[in-house]
């Protein structure tokens, strides 16, 4: 066993048996390094990363590679989920050096921790357009021992770049205009599959960034073909094989344009994401289809990823007993000795079912009726759910992070205000619970939690999700104490990540030592941009609090990114929602009165009937030891006739106070 076996990582765990003498990231690697004067190998990936185990199996297991990089590197492995700053910094250096990226990362550092040369996948052997590993290995050993000067040239030049990008000026925040969210729609439109969803050719991601920013740009412009965009994507989705047909939840990505071969591997927060968007989506169309999927998708969360303590796992694995997507395939046979032939044949048919297969000759479950299931196929879909969890499931990540809890939370609570969910509104309020009393130390958040350790600095991604899952929390309870924390970590968040060379926000706090740039990552990616999300919840904290700080901040990070909008909209939706909230004329509903009366439960059902994605909620029981008083939207909104009572204001200029379910109604239209 290497160092490796020291760590709490799933991901590097699973690389403790490797003979690579393995370091993790850290004093001592960097150290030798230094000391030695030896180039590091960095290899960064993730516990539920096909091709990383792939990489492993063939080279990182294999005694002589491993003698290679033993005799000339100083090895490092990374879990990026752990180190989000140090795997953004390296691969923009790979994508800088070769213009693509992806995991596994491979990077070969000066000892003062700049990159030379890297890729992605390298074969243990050459094969045709991919160099092999051996050879990369013993090629980069001899050009750092003999020709060091173009190896510290190249160094340099890859540092100069990743650092010009970071400090370039941002732009004003008076030249943000509805315009720029129009130009971005028509070239979203272009990139749209208008047979099968969703943006691109395989592999085709499910992006629901911009399905969000698509609902948003159908309520503030009536374009009812942006609405069938989303739709058409929603449906094509939770009828293909992304969707877990069985189980619920969805796979990574999809292999082909259509949907149907999923990579498998179910990642916490893309279904935190595409729970939400369904839930927003079925707000506004009521398509029960979508309520449905949500539910399933927050349902297979809460089954397999919850840890007993009230916090979310990461992943599950693409592989089960060494097999991609074993755990989720079919035969027809099989089907049918579960079901009886007749009922398996009606289920077959539903579910694409066929003897040949559309897997490596087994079939990955899809839909392929446009009707609703019927009582036989809801019957069936449970008994081969029962059979499904006798076999032996995908490995688990069980490290639990606060960015992709906060996402959570907030998909969880949206779960319980708009599907009207107890058990929904417990488990968040149990999520909540964990990430104040397990995951913040000493006043601030900590990024990773593991067997009842919390390890990593805070990174402006964990205190911006868990900002917005704790004001989603205050919108499903109306509980005072939760939109106490959010506003306090908020004010945390601000001064930790600020940047003052900048003026923006920085992905990291400015004392970490060993990274090369403070890095900012402005990219909605797989996950929405930290500086986005934060700049989001800025937003509603300001009007919250009315700290006019904290749109001026807003303003300014729209203002860096306003140049990309519309060059690059798919990598920016994220960025499109804010700048939409930014010009929007803002929705504050106060609900002032006792949170369990029948009649604020009312008003909240409500409110959660319709989507108004501009709005900011606070909720105020007079009951309430811990209610948050210190909001101007509250001053002089309080009950009347000690009876609960709805006001809607906008600029902080309300309108009469609205006191039954049906008067709501009429002005919420």
């Amino acid at each position: 066993m290497n160092r490796l076996a020291h760590e709490t990582s799933p991901y590097l765990l699973q690389h403790a048996s490797n003979p690579v003498d393995w370091f993790p990231w850290g004093e001592e690697a960097l150290e030798q390094a230094k000391s030695g004067d030896k180039p590091i190998l960095l290899s960064i990936g993730y516990s539920a990363c096909h091709w990383c185990h792939v990489m492993a199996h063939e080279s990182f297991e294999d005694p002589e590679i491993a003698s290679l990089m033993n005799q000339n590197f100083i090895n490092i492995k990374v879990d990026r989920e752990e180190r989000p700053d140090l795997d953004h910094v390296y691969m923009e250096a790979v994508q800088t050096l070769t213009q693509r990226g992806g995991w596994p990362l491979t990077l070969f550092l000066t000892p003062d921790l700049k990159p030379f040369y890297g890729g992605t996948y390298f074969p243990p052997e050459d094969r045709p357009g991919m160099p092999g590993f051996s050879r990369v290995l013993r090629a980069v050993s001899e050009a750092y021992i003999s020709r060091r000067s173009d190896v510290e040239n190249t160094a340099r030049q890859i540092r100069d770049a990743l650092e010009s990008e970071i400090k370039k000026e941002p732009a004003g925040s008076e030249n943000l205009t509805e315009l720029t969210l129009k130009e971005a729609y028509l070239i979203l439109q272009n990139q749209f599959d208008s047979k099968n969803g969703g943006f691109g050719e395989a592999p085709k991601f499910p992006n629901p960034l911009a399905l969000e920013y698509l609902l948003r740009y159908f309520s503030r412009f009536g374009d009812t073909a942006s609405l069938k965009m989303v739709e058409l994507t929603l449906d094509k989705m939770a009828k293909g094989g992304i969707y877990d047909q069985i189980g619920g939840g969805f796979h990574r990505y999809s292999t082909d344009d259509a949907w149907q071969i999923p990579h498998f591997e179910k990642m916490l927060y893309d279904n935190a994401l595409l729970s939400r968007v369904y839930l927003h989506s079925y707000q506004v169309t009521r398509n029960k289809l979508y309520a449905d999927i949500a539910q399933e998708t927050l349902d297979y969360v809460l089954r397999e990823m919850a840890s007993y303590d009230g916090g979310f796992f990461s992943t599950q694995d693409a592989d089960s007993e060494g097999t991609e997507g074993k755990y989720y395939l079919w035969a027809e046979k099989e089907i049918n000795d579960v079901l009886g032939k007749e009922t398996g044949q009606k289920t077959g048919y539903f579910f694409g079912v066929s003897p040949e297969g559309n897997f490596e000759g087994l079939n990955i479950l899809h839909r392929i009726e446009d009707q609703s299931a019927s009582e036989i196929v809801r019957g069936a879909k449970a008994a081969l759910f029962n059979e499904r969890e006798k076999r032996i499931k995908p490995s688990r990540d069980e490290k639990i992070l606060a960015s992709w809890n906060g996402m959570f939370l907030t998909a969880l609570s949206e779960g319980a205000s708009i599907l009207n969910s107890q058990d929904y509104k417990q488990a968040a309020v149990k999520c909540g619970l964990f990430l104040l009393d397990k995951m913040l130390v000493d006043g601030k958040i900590r990024h990773v939690y593991k067997s009842g350790k919390v390890k990593m600095q805070s990174f402006l991604e964990d205190y911006a999700h868990v900002v917005e899952g704790l004001l989603a929390l205050h919108c499903a309870t109306l509980e005072g104490k939760w939109l106490s924390a959010a506003v306090k970590l908020a004010s945390d968040m601000v001064v930790m990540f600020s940047n003052p060379l900048t003026g923006l926000l920085s992905d990291t706090v400015s004392s970490v030592q060993d990274l090369i740039i403070r890095p900012r990552n402005e990219y909605d990616g797989a996950v929405p941009s930290a500086c986005a999300t934060a700049a989001m919840v800025l937003q509603k904290i300001g009007l919250i609090t009315g700290n006019p700080d904290y749109a001026q901040i807003t303003g300014r990070e729209l203002g860096s990114v306003k140049s990309s909008l519309n060059r690059y909209p798919l990598g920016f939706c994220q960025w499109l929602s804010d700048l939409d909230f930014y010009l929007s004329d803002l929705k504050e509903i106060v609900i002032s009165g006792p949170r369990n009366d029948s009649m604020t439960l009312e008003f909240m059902r409500t409110l959660n009937s319709k989507w108004i994605p501009n709005k900011v909620l606070i909720g105020f029981d007079p009951a309430d030891s811990e209610a948050f008083q210190a909001s101007p939207l509250l001053t002089g909104r309080t009950m009347k006739d000690d009876q609960p009572a709805v006001f809607i204001c906008q600029n902080n200029i309300c309108q009469a106070l609205i006191t039954d379910a049906i008067m709501l109604e009429k002005k919420l239209e």
